[in-house]
């Protein structure tokens, strides 16, 4: 699930990307379009409630690919994405458009 919050003027969006608590995982990250798919630009913090999460800063009017990284080795697609668009690999890469 991701959250937006627009800035001043709308130019740029803060979004919170989360995992919910059940989702079992030492070590999970977002990458995307957005990060140039960088496991080390995103990683998701758990919160005190179990919830794994990051908020990162986009530029609005555009949309982005991006996928949950679990463990280093596990893909995920955000269940609540905006839509799904199909890769390179085959899969699909979920998609936000701010």
């Amino acid at each position: 699930m991701a959250k937006k919050s627009y800035g001043k003027g709308g130019r740029t969006c803060k979004v919170t990307f989360e995992l919910p608590p059940e989702v079992a995982t030492e070590h999970a990250a977002v990458l995307g379009e957005f990060n140039e798919w960088s496991e080390q630009a995103a990683p998701l913090k758990r919160r005190k409630d179990g919830r794994l999460s990051v908020t990162v800063s986009l530029l609005a009017d555009r949309s982005y690919r991006y996928r949950f990284l679990l463990d280093g080795s596990r893909w995920e697609n955000d269940w609540e994405a905006d839509a799904y668009v199909v890769n390179e690999f085959g899969t699909e890469d979920s998609l936000i458009t701010v």
